[in-house]
């Protein structure tokens, strides 16, 4: 979490437009909002800023009691860590629906954490709600400030209020600096798990029922001389199989989570070796150019299931041979065996995601290739090569200045990347290579 940046958690029962409030204050759709009650089951944050003033913005799920369901208490579990992290709280209530059993509970599990924290009416989008929201006063001495998150009505009113509470003076945040690592794979491969075994903190939910996590969270933290940032995502399923509404958008999610990391970290079941859908979600990560690396979790089951190692490191990488070189380990997230090597990979593959390479190197590599086998000729045309330069990294791209680059072969294409991965490593890395005529 970003240093001298002030922590705000929005927090209240289900329903009442925390998520509507945060995406509005996010200026962007980052929770996902439905009208289906207990929407957002874990904690999510991100960076915000409202008039030059930085803070970090956390979400939560509702609170409430709900016998007989099995992840409630997992919820007020999150909702109170996501307290106890704040530095100050916004407290949600619906204007139009009136104060509920819920309503109170959330108060006193605000005022018991002895954060300060400011009241908003939300939803009062016209004058008589507006009116109705002094009602609130019964729940606490603050007063209740109407707002429309969905319309922006009264949001500066809310803002300008809750800094005069802060207690700590905004700071400035540096370029973040950190590699971003997407965990991502089908539901109830143990991600969330294996999140919390990484960052060493219970802050994704963990639940045997598939879809637990309907929302990508994230957990920095220093490994040696490196800021690694993890994002927990929803899992994918195969295009097409999401549900209408809520599966939709963390779909949705996960598809940012990968998309604004440099590492993904493709989780797969030891005892589902290897499916559609998990080829599918690697092929995803392969067209996003992302480094990646493959754990096949629940890897204590494998006596049981009479996996071996090498057998299963053999068909994975079969099975992704679309990814060239890509790092396979073995964890087990529920006894915490094998993740402990998880970081240095990440930072082995970052190295070679983020790698530069010398002109002179660059060069003799690529033309000693083509001497020793120059591209083939189309009809009484061969296609030549007269120049590359590496033109950037993460993903490290390369620009090769031809002559009828059209012509050159989609195999004559892997042949130069393969040597160069022969020649300079780039172990989990994809190589992005464009050729451009001369001419351009």
């Amino acid at each position: 979490m970003p240093e001298n940046l002030p922590v705000i958690a929005i927090v209240g029962r289900p329903n009442v437009g925390k998520s509507t409030l945060y995406n509005r204050l996010a200026g962007r759709r980052m929770a996902i909002v439905s009208d289906v009650p207990g929407t957002t089951r874990d904690r999510i944050s991100m960076d915000a800023d409202w008039k030059g003033k930085r803070y970090v913005l956390v979400d939560t799920g509702g609170i409430e009691d709900r016998p007989g369901d099995l992840l409630w208490e997992d919820v007020r579990n999150q909702t109170a860590k996501a307290l106890e992290d704040a530095d100050a709280v916004i407290l949600v209530v619906d204007a139009a629906a009136g104060i509920s059993p819920g309503d109170h509970e959330a108060a006193d599990l605000v005022r018991r954490s002895g954060k300060p924290y400011v009241l908003a009416a939300n939803k009062a989008d016209n004058l008589n709600r507006e009116v109705a929201a002094s009602e609130f006063y019964q729940l606490t001495d603050h007063d209740p400030i109407p707002i429309s998150a969905y319309h922006e009505r009264g949001i500066s009113d809310l803002m300008e209020r809750l800094f005069e509470v802060l207690p700590v003076e905004p700071g400035t945040q540096s370029e973040d600096g950190s590699i971003r690592v997407a965990i991502a794979g089908r539901p109830n491969v143990g991600k969330s798990a294996l999140f919390n075994a990484l960052t060493g903190e219970e802050r994704a939910i963990v639940s045997p029922i598939p879809g637990t996590t309907r929302d990508s969270i994230d957990s920095r933290f220093r490994y040696g001389e490196n800021d690694l940032t993890f994002l927990d995502t929803a899992g994918l399923r195969r295009k097409g199989k999401a549900e209408e509404g809520i599966e939709k958008y963390s779909v949705i999610r996960t598809v940012g989570a990968i998309e604004r990391s440099h590492i993904c970290i493709l989780v797969l079941d030891a005892t589902e070796l290897v499916t559609a859908q998990d080829t599918h979600i690697g092929g995803f990560i392969d067209d996003a150019s992302r480094g990646e690396i493959i754990v096949v979790n629940k890897w204590d089951l494998a006596r049981e299931a009479e996996l071996d190692r090498n057998e299963v490191t053999a068909k994975v990488r079969f099975r992704f041979k679309f990814i060239p070189d890509v790092p396979v380990l073995f964890t087990s997230a529920l006894t915490g065996s094998g993740v402990e090597r998880l970081p240095q990979a990440v930072v082995d593959v970052w190295d070679q995601f983020s790698k530069r390479l010398k002109k002179e190197d660059l060069s003799r590599t690529v033309f000693d290739a083509v001497g020793a086998n120059p591209p083939p000729t189309q009809g009484t045309i061969r296609p030549r090569i007269f120049r590359v330069k590496q033109t950037r990294t993460s993903p490290p791209t390369f620009e090769f200045s031809s002559r009828h680059p059209e012509l050159i072969h989609f195999s004559y294409r892997r042949y130069l990347e393969n040597r160069l991965r022969a020649e300079f490593g780039f172990t989990g890395s994809p190589i992005r290579m464009h050729f451009i005529s001369r001419d351009e």
